[in-house]
């Protein structure tokens, strides 16, 4: 909020301005604690605001459900995402391959359409779990393993990476994205 030349609303007022950033997460982190701030914060398009002093684990929680809601809110819109010869389709929960209809369970399909969202792009372990599971449910990454393993053998090879010790992107080659 209280930065110098110019400060953190009118810096958020600009980047919601700004096309590449519609879909920025915009956080603001500051001393002021007063009303008037918060509101003006939230009225410049920011997606939260936290006032200091912070515990860190809150911290970490604001922003995890920051990035769910997040999810939720591009699996709710509907939006059909094709990717490669695979079209995800959120208002009904199935995947096609070319005129093949696959069927996903919950979280496989949540976990493909992540993927999919930015093919090339490596989400982290860390980062799939935030974004796919809830922070009351306990899962490690053997579980993230086996929902990989469970999209490769509904969609086949050539469709997911791992990148060894960080976590998996959607192939790009031969891709294209529409929504």
């Amino acid at each position: 909020m209280m930065m110098p030349v110019m400060d953190g609303i009118a810096v958020c007022r600009t980047l919601r301005r700004l096309p590449q950033f519609k879909d920025t997460f915009i956080v603001f982190l500051t001393a002021r604690s007063e009303e008037t701030a918060e509101l003006g914060g939230f009225e410049a398009g920011a997606d939260d605001y936290i006032t200091k002093p912070i515990k860190p684990r809150i911290l970490l929680s604001r922003i995890s459900a920051i990035l769910r809601r997040n999810v939720t809110e591009v699996l709710l819109s509907g939006e059909k995402l094709t990717v490669k010869d695979i079209i995800i389709d959120p208002e009904s929960f199935l995947v096609y391959r070319g005129s093949e209809k696959i069927v996903f369970a919950k979280k496989e399909f949540e976990l493909l359409h992540l993927l999919a969202s930015k093919p090339g792009k490596v989400f982290t372990r860390e980062v799939i779990l935030q974004q796919i599971w809830d922070d009351n449910v306990i899962v490690t990454h053997r579980t993230i393993d086996v929902h990989i393993r469970k999209i490769r053998e509904k969609l086949g090879e050539g469709y997911l990476s791992t990148i060894k010790g960080v976590g998996y992107k959607f192939e790009i080659e031969g891709s294209y994205l529409t929504s």
